[in-house]
């Protein structure tokens, strides 16, 4: 609840000041962004942990990690990705023997400091929640929060997010459809207009939210 993924810098500059300007915003940011970034390499590190492979594992969390493209959206990466953590541990869901390298590796399965996505992951594989269905849960649980962000910053009347959310939940299944279809060269987000609207967010005089 303390991220916005620059979104309050969008309302702050009017690039984003209405409905159907958030609508096409979080539109773009699902087509050229989380469906070829986070959601196919959530796939990829699914089948890791299936396999034990802790050097893939951290490939693709360093994947991740070089993608944030501002000092802001990567604290937000890490934050994220320790508070996680915290919780997984509290419910006993963390490697039995964490930090001990994995099998027929030395690379433990885990990154020690593992970013969000790479946890959420892990937790959807502890779980044995299916590939998709994780997919699909981080896609829902990503809208749920912009729109929190702009029902406080707009602000977003509550009844205009659940207009929105109706209108991006086939662009969601979508997204996850594009997602499983990639291959490894074709990853990658291209948003310029997030990674500028991050930066000038750090030096934003007034903000509500960290990032």
């Amino acid at each position: 609840f303390a991220f916005s993924q620059g979104l309050e810098s969008a309302f702050e500059l009017g690039w984003v000041s209405d409905e159907p300007s958030l609508s096409h915003w979080l539109s773009g940011v699902l087509e050229d962004g989380i469906s070829c970034c986070e959601l196919p390499v959530i796939e990829r590190l699914y089948r890791a942990f299936e396999h034990q492979d802790g050097v893939a594992v951290a490939e693709w969390d360093d994947w991740l990690a070089a993608t944030r493209e501002t000092a802001e959206l990567a604290a937000e990466d890490s934050r994220l990705g320790a508070s996680l953590k915290r919780l997984l541990g509290s419910l006993d869901l963390l490697p039995k023997h964490e930090g001990l390298p994995s099998e027929d590796s030395l690379t433990p399965l885990l990154p020690v400091q593992a970013g969000y996505v790479t946890l959420f992951a892990w937790a959807a594989y502890q779980r044995g929640i299916p590939v998709r269905q994780a997919q699909l849960g981080f896609g829902w649980a990503w809208l749920e929060n912009q729109l929190a962000v702009a029902c406080k910053a707009l602000p977003l009347g509550h009844t205009a997010a659940q207009r929105i959310i109706e209108q991006l939940r086939g662009e969601l299944v979508s997204a996850v459809e594009k997602a499983q279809r990639l291959d490894d060269d074709e990853l990658g987000p291209a948003l310029p207009g997030v990674a500028l609207a991050s930066a000038l967010h750090e030096t934003q005089y007034s903000r509500l939210f960290r990032s």
